[in-house]
């Protein structure tokens, strides 16, 4: 344990998010999500496992270090809902009050609204991902893309 770390972020993912740059997307994604394989085809080349947590835990813990960047529209965007892409199921609506518990302790603003990405489209953008995060979460739609930002001069 390290102090001011918090305690799911395991080693590979602490590499991952020191070595992305901005712009580079992080996905998280739920236990039924193909990680293994569309991992393979990323930046980092392997999955990273969070097997003991839910898809909005891990956001927090992965927030809690890594800036979301504000020069896009939609910093994190979440997996659609077939047939229904405007549904926000409970686990999407969890995942988005953790992205607004940043925007509130960042004081960039009072939330920050997810974008939506279509189930296939989905997957083809994780594929150019820096990495894939894949979390124990079983609820369905647990799928979320993060864009790192930077980190401003004192």
């Amino acid at each position: 344990m390290l102090h001011g770390i918090d305690p799911a972020l395991n080693a590979d993912l602490l590499y991952v998010l020191q070595a992305m740059g901005h712009g580079d997307d992080l996905v998280i994604c739920d236990a039924n999500f193909p990680a293994d394989s569309i991992a393979r085809q990323t930046a980092y080349g392997r999955v990273i496992r969070m097997d003991n947590i839910g898809s909005p835990r891990a956001i927090r813990a992965v927030l809690s270090l890594m800036p979301l960047d504000s020069f896009v529209e939609y910093p994190a965007e979440r997996m659609e809902v077939v047939g229904d892409p405007g549904e926000l199921p409970a686990i999407q609506q969890e995942a988005q009050a953790e992205i607004d518990a940043v925007a509130r302790r960042d004081a960039r603003r009072d939330s920050w609204p997810m974008g939506s990405v279509e189930r296939f489209a989905f997957y083809e953008r994780a594929k150019n991902a820096y990495a894939v995060v894949a979390t124990g979460e079983r609820r369905f739609y647990g799928c979320f893309i993060l864009k790192k930002g930077v980190i401003p001069p004192p």
